[in-house]
């Protein structure tokens, strides 16, 4: 039969080319994608907390080593698995110092939750003493713990409770009792706070170590979110191979139930347990909690539902007596990074804010006075890095273009330093003293030099400068920034063309999302590099609504997302078309997650110049996503039924050109239901389109070869259709 089989492949033309073909193709981009197109970069390690020198885990995760910042020498051996007492496990995946240096919580056996959070073996370790100790005595797992300042205890949370171990006396006390999967959560977040609002855990403890403070979420009356699993062949689940399982968690849409957060504090000493009303019916959200400086004085921020009031309160937790120091409207929404990254001092708490039209640096006292304007000018502050003891500001911006992220130094009297190279991409990462910094820089065509530096930016030494892997990828195609007019705004973009002479068929690039930025002056070595190489031309240009470029610029797709980004990508498409290296005829568009979105509107736009069009783990209607990030830039479907007809679910029957659509199967994010829905509304219309899904993988489409395995199928259905 195996020979008949093959005798009737042959006869019809089958053969086996094809799937080597394909092989060969994941073979070959691999090396140019997630994850090895990553560059070679330090060992990730910890600033010590009293500012001499850095911790690092070795490279089998059996011990943790101090080293001297500015030579990189070892100091000491400060944990050892091979010389513990009490207890004894193999390795560890990762730890983290108390402030005082004395308690090490050290972790293993880690089992991912969400994008940021996970549960983990955690164990406490005593420095001096070397005893090594589990965490809990109750629960195998643990999630979120945060140690108070003294080390002394550790805050942690299990089945949706919070507990306190004591490490004087290895006793474990229970704060809370009412949590329950899928009803109740205290002191870690829901999924959407989680995601939208970037935190993993939603307790702080008192600078007297006397109070702990948390956050409740009531997650009852939100709707249950149910996703399929299956057996998969990437890290198979076997116990789903004959019938498929399922996991459901909450999540909220647009216009749903969200948690209802409340704020309490538990008293160490009686324990008792104090519900903290703010005062504000409206407040929908507190995204963050922290103590500034003082027991008596617990810092929380709010928004409203709508996302466009912040105000931010400072709270006695004993009293619960709570005054408001600080509030901000928008015309359109509240900047995350406002209350995100709000740093409190000694003196006062310092904040961007873009309320003058670009994203500042502001200084404000506790009482709420305000004390300083930090920067100003028409650009962004990317970055705030912090204060140094004299009085010195470190702050990261989108200077001299746009395109550039530079830093610099702010004196007490208002004198600014440059600290970085100006054109192109640095960053850093500073030492709790201020006094050091990990310093990293690369541009459009330099790979990431990273190197230890003083405050001021001199280097002391070269940790990384990628020399090797700048010559592995030297004959790499690379990119030209341009900029180009869109109805009547100029856009910044970039293209990268092949050596290969002649017309070439053209694969737009793009995100689109608000306050993102793709075109932008550092190092990015991906499938675009791969595709120029196979002769196409690639192309990228942020449309209305990214950042870096003020928020007149950014608020324009308020309440309408996917119009004015739809014009602005349609017109660089017309653009790259009347380009002498373009063949017009031959013009390709694709995104991911938001810019999957986005190349499903430009092209159903009725005609639009695509003759073909890729779109990965697409929103296809904005009433399938998560109510927060959604209703910061659309607000509720309820408040602006028009905005959300503009989908690409209500045009689905447009479509001008040949679809791919790849998804995950387990996208906890954007759900599979909106590739499917669109896939849906496409036959009804009697379209077509081809569709790739990837069995148990989430939103990133990440392991097992996978991301390689994304763009192969990418570049055969341009080929095919370019």
């Amino acid at each position: 039969m195996k020979i008949q089989y093959l005798t009737l492949a042959l006869a019809l033309g089958l053969g086996f080319s094809a799937s080597a073909q394909v092989t060969a193709t994941v073979r070959d981009i691999a090396p140019y994608v997630y994850p090895q197109n990553k560059a070679a970069a330090p060992p990730s390690f910890t600033y010590a907390p009293d500012g001499n020198g850095y911790l690092l885990l070795s490279d089998d995760g059996k011990a943790i080593v101090r080293y001297d910042i500015a030579t990189g020498k070892e100091i000491e051996t400060v944990f050892d698995v091979r010389q513990t007492r009490e207890s004894m496990i193999g390795s560890i995946d990762g730890f983290e110092m108390s402030a005082n240096g004395r308690y090490i919580l050290v972790y293993n056996d880690t089992e991912p939750v969400y994008r940021r959070s996970y549960k983990a073996k955690y164990y406490v370790y005593e420095v001096h003493s070397r005893i090594l100790k589990p965490l809990s005595a109750n629960f195998e797992k643990q999630q979120s713990p945060l140690m108070s300042p003294d080390g002394r205890m550790v805050a942690f949370v299990a089945d949706n409770n919070i507990y306190v171990r004591k490490n004087d006396y290895g006793s474990e006390v229970q704060v809370t009792k009412d949590g329950e999967r899928n009803v109740r959560i205290n002191g870690i977040p829901d999924w959407v706070y989680e995601e939208e609002f970037s935190c993993n855990v939603s307790m702080a403890w008192a600078p007297d170590n006397l109070t702990l403070c948390y956050l409740s979420y009531d997650e009852s009356q939100v709707p249950l979110y149910t996703l399929p699993q299956y057996q998969g062949t990437c890290n198979p689940m076997d116990q789903y191979e004959f019938y498929p399982g399922y996991y459901q968690y909450k999540y909220p849409v647009a216009g749903e139930r969200n948690s209802v957060v409340r704020l309490h504090s538990y008293d160490i000493e009686t324990r008792k347990i104090k519900d903290i009303d703010l005062p504000d019916s409206k407040i929908e959200y507190i995204p963050r909690i922290e103590y500034g400086h003082s027991p008596e004085r617990l810092m929380v921020a709010t928004l409203n539902r709508d996302q466009n009031h912040f105000e931010l309160y400072s709270v006695n937790p004993k009293s619960t007596v709570t005054k408001s120091v600080y509030a901000e409207d928008s015309k359109a929404w509240i900047d995350p990074t406002t209350y995100e990254n709000i740093t409190y001092l000694n003196d006062g708490f310092m904040l961007l804010s873009d309320k003058s039209g670009y994203r500042h640096i502001y200084k404000y006292s506790y009482a709420g006075a305000p004390v300083r304007t930090v920067t100003s000018g028409e650009y962004d502050v990317t970055d705030f890095y912090g204060v140094d003891a004299k009085g010195v500001i470190y702050y990261q911006a989108a200077k001299p273009t746009p395109m550039d992220r530079t830093i610099y130094s702010v004196g007490p009297k208002g004198q600014t330093e440059l600290v970085s190279k100006e054109k192109g991409t640095s960053s850093a990462d500073f030492s709790a003293d201020m006094s050091f910094a990990l310093m990293s820089y690369s541009d459009a065509d330099t790979p990431p030099v990273y190197a230890m530096c003083r405050a001021n930016g001199k280097q002391v030494r070269m940790l990384e400068d990628n020399k090797a892997y700048a010559s592995k990828y030297a004959s790499v195609p690379k990119k030209v920034f341009f900029t180009m007019e869109s109805d009547g705004n100029v856009l910044n973009g970039y293209y990268i063309l092949p050596s290969k002479p002649g017309k070439r068929p053209v694969i737009m690039s793009q995100y689109s999302g608000p306050g993102s930025q793709s075109v932008l002056n550092r190092w990015s070595l991906d499938w675009e590099q791969y595709f120029a190489m196979q002769g196409y031309a690639v192309i990228c240009v942020d449309g209305r609504g990214t950042g870096g470029r003020g928020r007149q610029f950014e608020d324009v797709v308020y309440k309408q997302l996917g119009y004015y980004e739809t014009i602005d990508q349609v017109n660089a498409a017309r653009w790259a078309a009347a380009q002498p290296w373009a063949d017009a005829s031959k013009i390709g568009i694709y995104g991911w997650s938001y810019g999957g979105f986005e190349a499903l509107m430009a092209s159903t736009v009725p005609g639009a110049p695509y003759a073909a069009a890729v779109s990965v783990a697409p929103v296809t209607s904005w009433r399938f996503y998560d109510s927060v990030y959604t209703e910061r830039y659309m607000l509720t479907p309820q408040q602006n039924e028009r905005g959300y007809e503009l989908s690409p679910l209500d045009r689905a029957s447009q479509l001008q050109c040949p679809l791919l659509l790849m998804y995950g199967t387990a996208d906890d994010n954007v759900h599979p239901v909106n590739t499917l829905m669109f896939v849906s509304a496409l036959q009804s219309a009697g379209g077509l389109c081809d569709v790739f899904p990837f069995v148990n993988m989430n939103h990133s489409i990440n392991g097992c070869n996978a991301r390689a395995v994304v763009y192969a199928k990418m570049l055969d259905f341009f080929n095919k259709n370019l």
